[in-house]
């Protein structure tokens, strides 16, 4: 993989990472660094970004819909009611990633973000930095930020798990919190 962007067969200037395989491509063609709000929305990010620690987002993104039907569409509400039997259920999916200590994670995150005073959206939108021009090549992308290392500390004080400062930074840049597209890339910027 290079470090500046790459041209496919269709012609278009893509960010490294995001020209192959097919689910990359449209993965970053139609939904990374696009914003995204609602407390649910986030939460599967949050959620998926913490099954993604140590593995390839290649894994996760194959395994997308199986851990959405594993959990319940990653309704906040429906994620925070349950119970050993439900963990159980999710350990023996071979559709998602069994891993007991992800799993159980995602379930007190969803107790969490239910606790939330302004809800789930609301927090972690108020890390938000301030626009910066696109970076010119991948090595100029930070994997951790003053920004993401305080959304990091926030959501951990109000109880969530598997969110350290490079996992809130990899939501921020999936979310459109902040826009890491290379800058000749071919996706429009975000207003």
């Amino acid at each position: 993989m290079s470090d500046v962007v790459e041209f496919d067969g269709d012609g278009l200037a893509r960010c490294p990472w995001g020209s192959a395989p097919q689910i990359y491509r449209e993965y970053h063609d139609l939904e990374w660094g696009r914003p995204i709000r609602g407390d649910d929305a986030l939460f599967e990010r949050v959620s998926l970004e913490a099954f993604q620690s140590g593995l390839s987002w290649l894994v996760i993104l194959r395994k997308r819909e199986a851990f959405r039907k594993a959990f319940g569409g990653f309704r906040i509400a429906a994620v925070a009611a349950y119970t050993e039997a439900d963990v159980e259920r999710l350990l023996a999916d071979e559709g998602i990633v069994r891993n007991r200590a992800k799993i159980a994670a995602t379930i007190a995150n969803a107790r969490a973000a239910a606790a939330l005073d302004g809800g789930l959206s609301d927090l972690v939108w108020s890390f938000a930095p301030e626009r910066r021009e696109r970076p010119k090549r991948i090595a100029d992308i930070a994997a951790v930020t003053p920004e993401s290392t305080a959304l990091a500390k926030a959501l951990k004080k109000q109880g969530f798990k598997f969110v350290g400062p490079t996992t809130a930074y990899a939501m921020m840049q999936a979310i459109g919190m902040v826009d890491d597209h290379l800058a000749d890339c071919h996706v429009p910027e975000m207003p």
